[in-house]
């Protein structure tokens, strides 16, 4: 079983996933500029990370600049690596002190020095940790994903490592850069918009999807027990009939 029950009957997921989207409309509506939603988007990673290590959740992974958003006005795109360089510097401490374990999962070449040096030091000072596993996807795209993980796999074939009977569905999940955790087990996007827009396309195999209206900077610990509370409502059959599941089999 991929989740955890608790006292009130409510199924906490072991591994939640998110794409924080709404960030500009929030702003919008407010008559300011779109850096301000993403700002205030930072206060609802830290309140949802939070929130989720106190639930008991395993993983919690995060959207936060997928490899398509290099297409945004350079303006933006800049201001968003400025952005993700001053979160990681303000709240690596926090996250160490709290016992997460952070990761950012994506192509971080593309990415400038310093932010990549913040990148590894913010890594290497958790790696060690026990709690909340928080993993950023940043200039991530589950395609490149996949294809990252195939290229892998033919190179070591190409090597002799790898006969190409040794390529199987478990072999191409093992060069992927969630193996080791559990599949998402819940799958949110705020903001109004019902799309996977290229995130974890392998992982999301078997996830419940929610979607919700709410802006990411109004995403609250309401909104994420909401999502819990549909989730837990589910029943997740994996193939089986809803007789097998119900009779444990």
């Amino acid at each position: 079983m991929s989740s955890q029950p608790t006292e009130n009957n409510v199924t906490t997921p072991r591994h939640i996933a998110v794409i924080m989207d709404g960030n500009g409309r929030w702003a919008k509506r407010r008559r300011l500029p779109r850096v301000a939603g993403h700002r205030a988007g930072v206060e609802a990673v830290r309140s949802t990370v939070k929130a989720c290590a106190k639930r008991g959740v395993e993983a919690l992974t995060l959207f936060a600049f997928s490899s398509e958003n290099w297409r945004r006005p350079e303006q933006e795109v800049g201001l968003l690596m400025d952005l993700f360089l001053t979160a990681l510097e303000r709240e690596t401490q926090s996250l160490h002190k709290n016992d997460v374990r952070l990761r950012v999962i994506g192509n971080i070449a593309a990415f400038g020095d310093k932010l990549k040096q913040k990148i590894r030091e913010a890594e290497d000072l958790t790696a060690n940790n026990n709690g909340l596993k928080l993993n950023i996807a940043a200039n991530y795209g589950g395609r490149w994903d996949i294809t990252q993980a195939a290229r892998r796999l033919a190179q070591q074939v190409v090597e002799g490592q790898r006969q190409l009977s040794d390529i199987t569905e478990e072999t191409l999940e093992s060069c992927q850069l969630l193996h080791g955790l559990p599949e998402p087990d819940l799958f949110i996007r705020t903001g109004g918009e019902k799309r996977i827009s290229n995130f974890l396309l392998w992982h999301l195999a078997y996830t419940e999807l929610y979607f919700t209206d709410v802006c990411w900077p109004d995403f609250d610990n309401a909104a994420l027990d909401s999502a819990i509370a549909s989730y837990s409502a589910r029943e997740r059959r994996f193939g089986r009939t809803s007789e097998q599941v119900q009779q444990g089999a």
